[in-house]
């Protein structure tokens, strides 16, 4: 639990590396497209619990791991956004299954170290392009919805994105009370 916090208080967060290729603004939305690089994550899955209740289960999980609760016990440093993938409803709320994931940071890309909690999975994903939307304050399910409602209507139906998932961002620490960072990401098809 030492190395958790210490991991997240004093450790400099590396960002996913990705490029950007345009920004839009529609009915006061701001938006950008941007492609991501892939590479190795750890990601935990949890169903049966609100969208709330699982990602801050699924995120204090993966910042145990690079914080040094894996086979080499080392502290990894962390990386942002930690991501969620909420799988919508019919009604736009989310379904009781989540995945939370973590890019693992460079100097581990090669070989990251095996997490000692059995419930948290290396993969190894595929770069994507992705449209993301920014908000601030500590986000809940109702913000993500809200937000993806947002980024659903500026993007019009011309933007072909995959309809049956989608990512949900956090950029700070829990104990960061300003300036907070949260994205909406519809991954392009």
């Amino acid at each position: 639990m030492l190395g958790m916090v210490k991991n997240s208080l004093l450790s400099t967060v590396e960002a996913w590396p990705y490029r950007l290729l345009s920004k839009g603004e529609k009915d006061q939305v701001s938006y950008e497209e941007r492609t991501y690089e892939g590479g190795k994550f750890a990601a935990v899955e949890l169903v049966g619990k609100s969208f709330d209740e699982a990602s801050k289960e699924g995120a204090v999980k993966l910042l145990k791991y690079v914080g040094g609760s894996n086979d080499k016990g080392v502290g990894m440093g962390m990386t942002a956004p930690v991501s969620i993938t909420a799988f919508p409803a019919e009604d736009g709320s989310f379904q009781q299954k989540v995945k939370v994931s973590l890019r693992i940071p460079s100097q581990f890309q090669d070989s990251p170290p095996c997490p000692t909690d059995e419930s948290i999975k290396i993969e190894e994903r595929q770069g994507m392009t992705i449209y993301s939307t920014q908000f601030g304050g500590y986000a809940k399910e109702t913000d993500y919805v809200s937000y993806a409602a947002k980024l659903k209507a500026a993007l019009g139906s011309d933007a072909a994105y995959h309809k049956d998932s989608y990512l949900c961002n956090g950029y700070d620490p829990p104990m960061k009370p300003y300036g907070r960072r949260n994205e909406v990401w519809f991954v392009k098809e």
